[in-house]
């Protein structure tokens, strides 16, 4: 069970804060405890039954994961996904999004970052389902490494990219 004031990843929501958990009435149920999540980055209260397997909530993680989580990206090996119709691309980013693993969004908003700038470097437009998923995925992973971090999450990109060039440099 989750605490008070620990912070979760709540589904596709993102990062919310526990801010209370307790008990309602239901006439048909009876009494049931549920969690009372605020989430960080979204003007909303969301309340979710403790008992319930219908929705994804776990911790999110530790600064240390965040930062081996960064370190990973000059290594990754992100294949361009290309030459599949909307469908099948929308598909395969969505699973990437529903793992709710840091490293597979991490992988697909590396890939698509990669995947856009190839496509610029063409002069060609980046794919609108492309940049749906891209935004989605960094959203996600942006939420989640800022708290991780304690770092606001309009600097995450920065915190990245002067990581991963410290890295490259050393």
């Amino acid at each position: 069970m989750y605490q008070v004031g620990q912070l979760v990843q709540y589904g596709s929501t993102g990062v919310c804060r526990v801010a209370e958990i307790k008990e309602q009435a239901f006439s048909d149920i009876g009494q049931q405890l549920y969690y009372v999540l605020q989430p960080l980055y979204k003007a909303c209260v969301i309340s979710v039954p403790v008992a319930s397997d219908k929705v994804f909530l776990r911790p999110i993680i530790s600064r240390e994961e965040a930062d081996r989580l960064i370190g990973l990206i000059p290594t990754l090996d992100c294949p361009l996904p290309s030459g599949k119709p909307n469908r099948a691309l929308a598909e395969q980013y969505g699973a990437m999004l529903k793992s709710h693993d840091c490293q597979d969004w991490m992988v697909l908003a590396v890939s698509l970052r990669s995947k856009k700038r190839a496509q610029l470097r063409l002069k060609r437009k980046f794919g609108s389902v492309d940049e749906r998923f891209l935004k989605q995925a960094e959203e996600l992973l942006f939420g989640e490494l800022a708290a991780a971090l304690g770092i606001p999450k309009d600097e995450v990109q920065g915190y990245i990219d002067a990581r991963v060039e410290s890295l490259q440099a050393g």
